[in-house]
């Protein structure tokens, strides 16, 4: 029973009133955070757009938000069942009690981006550049850069010029000259493509160079222990069909075509590098090398953030990643 079904409940009994009984597809229903224009809802938009909610009996609620942080007080504060995040951030929020936990979604991952000839940059060529970072100084992206430059004998903490600001903003001043590179998420850093700039650095390949064997998850759906303990056949059927949509989009090009416009890209050429970015992000390996690597990376960030990253914890928890009944890998 929801929270606001739960009052009405007790409301009515102190006044002495009878309530109808709840539908019966109400234990089929998902309140998911969103936001509009992100890959989460392109993928709940196909899956209504060709029927996959009702084959795999789910009646999904969306509650569209304009920030990923909106997005996590709702998921914090009970007012979503789940929602997209990163697994760095369920780790923090598992180092202070709370008990989320995290399924794979992509791996799809950002660059730094630069205009000119698409050169792959060392550490040292960040040296004294002034560089857009998104997602903050406790950005994933940004903490596994500064632990690639590390490696490389460069601090860019000290050696380079970070500035943070949202996405749209440092795209914009990369294009005006004012920036010398940004470090942008990847759907930014497929339309700074389309627009004739460089990844120079392929942050897939930063992964490589701290110890992960292969692409490593990055956005994950997020819920308590607690819901997914009493939903597990729910939360199935749910990812049966997001994997579904998934593949649609990659594969199908009505389907692509149907949410192109939650882009909000319009030109042929950048949609199309936004969609090859798309179908590479979709998680193909077992779920214990997806942990794996994430354990790996998580090591190299500590030495990175430390206790301000992620408090005491010193390796990942191994009880962050959900793991269906039965489940060892993807196909």
């Amino acid at each position: 029973m929801s929270p606001i079904s739960r009052r009405l409940f007790l409301a009515a009994s102190a006044a002495g009133l009878a309530l109808p009984a709840l539908p019966a597809c109400a234990a089929d229903k998902l309140r998911l955070a969103i936001q509009s224009t992100g890959t989460f809802a392109w993928e709940l938009a196909t899956a209504r757009n060709y029927g996959l909610d009702k084959e795999a009996g789910i009646d999904f609620e969306t509650a569209e938000l304009a920030t990923t942080e909106a997005g996590k007080i709702a998921m914090i504060g009970g007012d979503a069942d789940m929602i997209l995040s990163d697994w760095l951030w369920v780790a923090r929020e598992r180092g202070l009690g709370k008990d989320l936990v995290f399924y794979p979604h992509s791996t799809a991952l950002g660059a730094v981006m630069a205009k000119g000839p698409a050169a792959a940059w060392k550490a040292s060529d960040l040296v004294g550049k002034k560089i857009g970072v998104a997602g903050g100084s406790l950005d994933k992206s940004w903490l596994m850069l500064q632990a690639w430059a590390l490696k490389q004998g460069v601090d860019l903490k000290t050696g380079a010029q970070p500035v943070f600001a949202a996405p749209p903003l440092l795209a914009e001043k990369l294009a005006q000259g004012e920036l010398d590179a940004a470090l942008e998420f990847w759907t930014f850093a497929a339309r700074l493509q389309g627009k004739g700039f460089a990844r120079v650095i392929d942050m897939a390949d930063v992964e490589r160079d701290l110890g992960a064997k292969g692409p490593v998850i990055v956005t994950g759906y997020v819920f308590t222990e607690a819901f997914g303990a009493q939903n597990a056949d729910r939360l199935r059927r749910f990812f049966a069909m997001m994997d579904k949509a998934k593949r649609l989009i990659a594969d199908n090009d009505e389907a692509f075509a149907r949410i192109a416009p939650m882009t909000r890209v319009s030109d042929p050429a950048t949609l199309a590098i936004l969609r090859q970015y798309y179908r590479q992000g979709i998680p193909t390996r077992p779920l214990a090398d997806d942990i794996a690597d994430a354990a790996a990376i998580f090591k190299a960030l500590v030495a990175v953030g430390g206790p301000q990253l992620v408090g005491t914890a010193q390796e990942l928890d191994p009880g962050l990643f959900y793991r269906p009944a039965g489940e060892t890998g993807k196909q």
